[in-house]
């Protein structure tokens, strides 16, 4: 794997550095919201910014990448992301945090266009898949890794964001010193909404209420924790643990998906991460099960998004999978830009309400599975594609995609 991953090494570096910076900003700033009084609604109104800024950003950041160039187009989208992180220090007020997560997402979004662009142009159809592992492994290593910026310092002071801003200023250094040619940015018109549901029920279905699942926890999982009893310290262990843990059942549940009919193994995740959930409502003490309940439900839900994206791919031509990937990013993005909200208005009832409302969710999809596994005939063998772990960024992501590239 190594020598598959040397040619890209600056980009995944740049990946690491950014989200180990960048990605403890939702906890950070979750926190430091509740900690002021706001209440759960108000700060997943400002998590909602943040995926607000990202979609905006991955429909229209690639006219600047494409005017400018991606090593100019990279440094400023760095620069601009480090400097609205600093920015939350200067004054802790959720309408103007809500504008800065909402640039946060621009930004982000114009990292991730200029990165995976840069590495499918790089990557050679035999190591895609080993380079799409490598940046994913990259980008939640980093962020989970960064969670633990959020105790740093005196209580209420700016230094987490001091520190945060650095790592993201930092992450410039391996992309403006790099050697890749960088690659022309093309743009694919995506399929359309209607056709996708179409096409695949259960996939975009389980693709929205996945997102609306990750948001809600992205926004809130820090404020559950916090109000469990958790110091800041075991606040970063358990969102770690969540992130990590996503990481670990991927793999093994896409060659599961493989083997069998993959509506099955969708249906299957979906009623493993609703009960899964049910236990995280109902586990009040902040103790080691929590963090194995956590971690199995990162395993769960984080491979739900590719799982359905597999599935949406088993039922289109090679040439429509990248077009098809637009859609799908925007469904995704959609549920996660409600997610903080509905999960906001769960939490003012109760803090288990998060979870409770993730396990409705899944349970819904599940119901709706099952249903569609009764009222239609699951795609042949020889139609099914092989699974491959897909990271919910952008639609560029899907190039890296070696099923995307059979063109």
């Amino acid at each position: 794997m190594l020598p598959s991953l040397l040619p890209v090494r600056s980009l995944l570096t740049a990946i690491f550095m950014l989200m180990a910076g960048g990605g403890v900003l939702s906890t950070l700033t979750s926190v430091r919201l509740e900690e002021s009084g706001a209440g759960t609604l108000q700060i997943g109104l400002v998590a909602t910014a943040y995926f607000a800024g990202l979609t905006v950003g991955s429909l229209h950041v690639h006219r600047i990448i494409a005017g400018v160039g991606h090593i100019r187009a990279f440094t400023a989208f760095v620069s601009l992301f480090s400097a609205s992180t600093l920015a939350y220090a200067l004054h802790l007020d959720p309408l103007m945090w809500s504008a800065l997560r909402f640039i946060d997402g621009l930004c982000i979004a114009g990292v991730f266009i200029c990165l995976e662009s840069w590495l499918n142009e790089r990557a050679a159809p035999e190591t895609r898949g080993l380079v799409l592992a490598g940046y994913m492994i990259a980008l939640y290593s980093g962020q989970a890794a960064g969670q633990f910026l959020l105790g740093i310092g005196m209580a209420g002071s700016g230094f987490p964001f001091i520190v945060a801003s650095i790592l993201i200023s930092l992450s410039a250094i391996p992309v403006a010193l790099t050697r890749i040619t960088a690659p022309v940015v093309g743009v694919e018109q995506p399929l359309a909404l209607r056709r996708l549901y179409d096409i695949s029920p259960l996939g975009i279905v389980g693709t929205t209420v996945t997102g609306i699942m990750m948001g809600a926890f992205y926004g809130l999982g820090a404020i559950y924790a916090r109000r469990l009893g958790m110091d800041l310290a075991a606040t970063a262990t358990f969102m770690s643990a969540v992130i990590l843990g996503g990481v670990a059942l991927q793999w093994p549940l896409g060659k599961l998906s493989d083997r069998f009919d993959r509506r099955i193994v969708i249906v299957f995740t979906f009623g493993a991460a609703a009960l899964t959930s049910m236990l995280l409502a109902f586990l009040a003490v902040p103790d080691a099960k929590l963090l194995a309940a956590g971690a199995l439900f990162g395993g769960l839900v984080f491979a739900l998004y590719p799982l359905c994206v597999a599935h949406t791919n088993d039922h289109l031509r090679p040439d429509e999978r990248v077009a098809a990937s637009g859609g799908l990013v925007l469904f995704y993005s959609a549920g996660a830009a409600a997610g903080p909200i509905v999960g906001g208005g769960a939490m003012t009832f109760a803090n288990n309400g998060l979870f409770l409302l993730l396990a409705t969710c899944a349970t819904g999809v599940l119901a709706f599975g099952i249903w569609r596994l009764r009222t239609s005939p699951p795609v042949p063998d020889a139609d099914q594609q092989a699974y491959q772990t897909l990271p919910r960024t952008t639609p560029m992501a899907a190039t890296l995609d070696p099923r995307g590239s059979e063109q």
